[in-house]
């Protein structure tokens, strides 16, 4: 009996064995069993982003010097982060340094030995090259730039002039401003090479709308000259500017 009793307590004890060896295995396979792993059915339908922001803008500029105020509009094409193509156009009023302009007491305004009225068409291609790209946030991108283009200067009339005779038979010549819009109508274009050269910073975001100021030096010469003053003709052009750019890419 002691010998039945020990060899069903051995076969207990494998059982028991067995049993114990098998759990953690049955464990496992039923945590893998409650695992769920979810495949689309069309592998197409997960695509990696292909958006690439603009690299065009254009826009319109305002210009104010010592001449007076301008406008322009621009194109502007970004070849890397760093280098930019641009193309400008513009029409501002050009003064000779020694116009002195006087006003009667009807408000009329007068300029004496004033000839001609100018108005200069700058048409630049230039590049330009953003400064400190990795030092400063892209919400401040500044830029230096310049460029050539043909630049057209269109002169027109100041005024009418009148000459009579005097009581004691002096001359005596009067100046009678000609209406602007009338005094282009007798107007005549002249053409030269211009140039310019400028520093500035765009501001805000580095895509959607484009907001940038700027300080701007054109240039241009004509060798013949152009009369605005009575017997003073100048050669050289140009001067300094300060351009407000607002645009938008695209």
């Amino acid at each position: 009996m002691e010998i039945l009793k020990g060899h069903a307590m051995k076969k207990r004890s494998f059982f028991l064995f067995l049993i114990l060896l098998a759990a953690p295995s049955f464990l496992f396979s039923q945590e893998t069993d409650t695992s769920i792993v979810f495949q689309p059915s069309n592998p197409d339908l997960i695509k990696r982003s292909t958006y690439a922001p603009p690299t065009d803008a254009w826009g319109f500029d305002v210009m104010v010097s010592n001449n007076g105020f301008g406008a322009g509009g621009f194109f502007r094409h970004e070849f890397s982060d760093e280098l930019s193509g641009i193309a400008m156009i513009g029409i501002s009023d050009v003064k000779d340094e020694g116009e002195v302009e006087y006003f009667d007491y009807f408000g009329n305004s007068i300029i004496p030995g004033k000839k001609n009225r100018l108005l200069m068409f700058p048409f630049m291609f230039g590049v330009q090259y953003r400064l400190f790209k990795d030092d400063i946030m892209d919400n401040f991108r500044p830029y230096v730039s310049g460029g050539l283009g043909p630049t057209m200067m269109f002169v027109a009339p100041y005024a009418y002039y009148r000459t009579v005779t005097g009581p004691n038979g002096e001359t005596l010549t009067f100046t009678d401003e000609m209406e602007f819009f009338k005094s282009l109508k007798y107007g005549q274009a002249k053409y030269t090479i211009g140039g310019f050269v400028a520093a500035g910073a765009y501001f805000g975001a580095p895509h959607g709308t484009l907001m940038g100021l700027s300080i701007r030096y054109y240039f241009a010469r004509f060798p013949q000259g152009i009369e605005i003053l009575n017997n003073h003709s100048v050669k050289s052009f140009g001067g300094f500017y300060i351009t407000l750019n607002v645009g938008s890419f695209y």
